[in-house]
């Protein structure tokens, strides 16, 4: 038992990103096909060999999957940690020296495993808007008469987004999702701000820092009956001297009613047995 974790551990290190080994992966059923419901309520469908149907009014209800784009492992899609010149964020001189303390393990700026402080690694949550913006995988949206709640798949987490018209608390404690309402711009664009986000977490996997004076706009917009966009946008005026947009029109496709989304949780103990064998040792500087 243990050889075959450390064979698949030095397998991971060789093939794929530091922190997904941490985390336990079932690959998606392939005997679930995407189905076009016309409307996510009444689940009146349509063959998957024609169009899909119009998008229903007022509705992101369903089970949707973002596929590969979702996981983002190189920091938000629209703007990568990548070096290039156009994916530069309009740092603040606060922004750049928070930017500085941050060690991620992927990216321009990476770093070997054992260096990282990535706090994911260490098991806390992702919170908003990093869990849009690194593993973002089938997603569950249900909606009630008073908000929209949105199960995710990576890390087991759920949140409520209110849509009974309230406004921000005042003085509201930070938490790792923040607090966050949502209105209807249109009849087939929902629209959310989020405040009060703990500033313990990252905006993505890149290491980009917030304050906590940081505000989400995330824009989920029904394309069509089978189709859902998502646009994310970062507004936090003490790190960044203006907004930017980190993710632009990521594509959902609506999935059965019947696909089971599998878990990806954090094991803090497959966690210590990788950095028992792998991670300590191999980002070791004494080591010869």
């Amino acid at each position: 038992m243990l050889k075959a974790f450390v064979r698949s551990a030095i397998l991971f290190v060789v093939a794929g990103p530091f922190c997904s080994l941490v985390y336990a992966q079932t690959q998606p059923q392939t005997n679930s096909p995407a189905v076009a419901p016309v409307d996510g309520w009444t689940g009146q469908r349509v063959p998957q060999n024609q169009p899909a149907g119009p998008a229903p009014r007022h509705d992101i209800f369903g089970i949707w999957d973002p596929g590969q784009g979702g996981i983002q492992a190189m920091g938000a899609a629209a703007m990568p940690e990548d070096g290039k010149a156009e994916h530069k964020l309009p740092y603040t001189p606060a922004g750049l020296e928070a930017l500085n303390l941050t060690k991620p393990s992927n990216g321009s700026r990476s770093v070997l495993p054992g260096d990282t402080n990535d706090p994911v690694v260490t098991c806390n949550a992702q919170g908003i808007p990093r869990e849009d913006l690194y593993e973002l995988r089938t997603t569950q949206i249900l909606q009630t008469p008073a908000s929209v709640m949105v199960l995710y798949e990576f890390g087991k987490v759920w949140r409520v987004i209110w849509t009974d018209g309230r406004d921000f608390p005042k003085n509201a404690a930070a938490r790792w999702f923040g607090y966050s309402i949502g209105k209807w711009e249109d009849d087939y664009t929902f629209v959310v701000q989020t405040c009060c986000i703990n500033d313990e977490t990252w905006v993505d996997r890149a290491g980009r820092p917030h304050s906590p004076d940081l505000r989400v706009e995330e824009r989920f917009h029904r394309v069509d009956a089978n189709t859902l966009e998502l646009t994310v946008t970062i507004n936090d005026p003490k790190m960044y001297t203006k907004p930017w947009v980190a993710l632009n029109k990521l594509p959902f496709k609506l999935q059965s009613w019947n696909f089971d989304v599998t878990e990806m949780l954090c094991s803090p103990l497959e966690l210590a047995q990788y950095n028992r064998f792998i991670g300590n040792p191999a980002s070791n500087k004494e080591s010869k």
